[in-house]
């Protein structure tokens, strides 16, 4: 029963994730080429600014979301690689926490905006589009995110762990940087 609702949890938030991100990509590239097209034509749509705008942020939070499922997204691994093995060794539940933490925070800031969105009656300026409907984005990525870490922890834990750079105690080795204590 495990291994079933495992997989059944990674095809979830890769199709959630990367396919609604995609999606959003999609709308920003129609909406752009609507929007250039009636620039050109001499018939400029003004909703198509602030439809970018949205499509551009639900495609920004939702590949946050899918940059957790592959373990892309971007960590400060500084004092992690000059500390002692001890705090090495602590690199994926430090990856976790701080990251379950921080997409926690996201989604309850997130849900406060949109239930203020609602309560608002806030609207688009030039579509016709409720803005909890764009305020939705950070509850949802946050909750997909959080899904993300799961399913990075059951497939993918190697790569959230620091990789064995065999490098000594103290030397940071970067694609252009190298720092070495000592010397």
């Amino acid at each position: 029963m495990r291994a079933p609702l495992s997989l059944l949890l990674g095809t979830f938030v890769r199709i959630v994730a990367d396919f609604a991100a995609g999606v959003a990509c999609a709308g920003v590239l129609i909406v752009v080429l609507v929007q250039v097209i009636g620039r050109l034509s001499g018939h400029p749509l003004p909703w198509t600014e602030e439809a970018t705008r949205f499509l551009f942020i639900w495609m920004v939070f939702l590949g946050l979301a899918a940059g957790f499922r592959t373990v892309e997204s971007a960590r400060v691994v500084v004092f992690l690689v000059m500390g002692r093995r001890v705090f090495q060794h602590l690199a994926v539940p430090i990856y976790v926490v701080s990251s379950a933490f921080f997409f926690s925070l996201m989604g309850w800031t997130g849900y406060t905006l949109m239930r203020q969105q609602v309560m608002m009656n806030e609207t688009a300026a030039t579509l016709p589009v409720p803005m909890w409907l764009i305020g939705m984005v950070m509850p949802v990525s946050a909750g997909i995110a959080i899904l993300a870490i799961v399913e990075s922890m059951r497939s993918r834990r190697d790569l959230i762990a620091l990789p064995e750079l065999g490098l000594p105690a103290g030397e940071i080795v970067h694609a252009d940087v190298s720092i070495t204590s000592g010397h």
